[in-house]
């Protein structure tokens, strides 16, 4: 946690909430091991805007006028717990999108599986932003999107992002802190992630939509954008996308993963989670009530969250974010997803 940022920003922090801030960076670091970048992904695109450190731990993808990057893991994965510590581009990063995310889109072209951690770059001086998002069996339509505010400067230093998919719940992290869980609903259908997928990481211009609703286009003459990736954690059960007996296969390692500390919220933690989603989300598609009249199956729905939010799924009045308020625009549409 970056004391000096948070400080700076909310001088005037009351007592309890700066016990918070301390209280939720105080999770214990999970028990993963790190994979080397060669030994875990490979390009995806635009490999002349990637470049690997001399050890090979962390690898730097580029934006520039030319094109964004990515890569992709050397593996499908059915089920597993995929970590990475990410350093943001700095400067004016309006319209870029950074993305950590698993998706099996390339195999299943109509019917894919996905699971989102998207950064939303932003004017200079101004809050990152990010999503998360869950789609199953090709259910674009029915997104199940989450928007928050940072509560740290992500350009200063790494903080680590994970995903924890597993056949009986998701969960997204910052650093140790669970913000997002999605526990297995039978109403949920074939909308929950089952089929295997990859893990990727990318770079690249969203100036249509990623800052203010696409009012803030990429400026170059900032370029190159660099966002570092290290830590890189890919836990899970290696599989060949058409094989037809996965569940079989990979028994021993769902148990493990089920047994692991990152598949438990432990009530500190929760506790945590709560904080953070109290104070810094401010879309969810379980309180949009104009999209889905009926909230998703899988919605739990907390009096604590539910008073915060209108029927649209925003923010009531104003937001406090590091000791100031921003007024919510109220034409302003609901978020949407474009594609990598």
């Amino acid at each position: 946690m970056d004391y000096d940022y948070v400080m700076s920003s909310s001088p005037h922090l009351p007592l309890s909430l700066l016990f918070s801030i301390i209280f939720i960076t105080t999770t214990s670091a999970f028990n993963v091991n790190t994979l080397k970048f060669k030994d875990s992904y490979s390009p995806l695109f635009s490999q002349f805007n990637i470049q690997t450190s001399p050890d090979d731990n962390t690898v730097s993808l580029l934006l520039n006028r030319f094109s964004g990057s990515g890569i992709i893991s050397s593996d499908y994965y059915n089920y597993g717990f995929f970590s990475a510590s990410i350093k943001m581009p700095s400067e004016h990063t309006a319209g870029i999108v950074v993305a950590f995310y698993t998706s099996n889109v390339d195999t299943f072209e109509r019917n894919h599986d996905e699971l989102d951690i998207e950064f939303l770059g932003n004017i200079k001086g101004k809050p990152w932003r990010f999503q998360t998002n869950v789609y199953g069996n090709g259910s674009v339509s029915r997104g199940r999107e989450e928007r928050y505010r940072m509560w740290f400067d992500p350009t200063r230093d790494s903080h680590r992002y994970s995903i924890l998919w597993s056949p009986t719940h998701i969960i997204f992290y910052v650093d140790e802190i669970p913000i997002r869980e999605v526990v297995r609903n039978a109403g949920m259908r074939g909308d929950y992630p089952s089929k295997p997928m990859s893990v990727y990481a990318t770079i690249w211009d969203a100036s249509t939509w990623a800052t203010n609703g696409g009012k803030e286009k990429v400026d170059y003459k900032y370029e190159p954008f660099i966002a570092d990736f290290t830590d890189l954690v890919l836990d899970g059960c290696v599989v060949d996308p058409s094989d037809q007996i996965l569940s079989s296969n990979c028994t021993d390692s769902v148990a493990r993963l089920l047994a692991a500390d990152y598949s438990t919220i432990t009530p500190q933690a929760r506790t945590s989670m709560k904080w953070v989603r109290e104070k810094y989300m401010y879309y969810s598609y379980c309180y949009d009530n104009i999209r889905y009249p009926l909230p998703p199956p899988e919605c739990l729905i907390l009096p604590s969250e539910r008073n915060l939010f209108q029927t649209s799924g925003r923010l009531r009045g104003k937001m406090k974010f590091h000791g100031s308020s921003h007024r919510r625009r109220s034409k302003r549409r609901t978020p949407h997803r474009s594609a990598n």
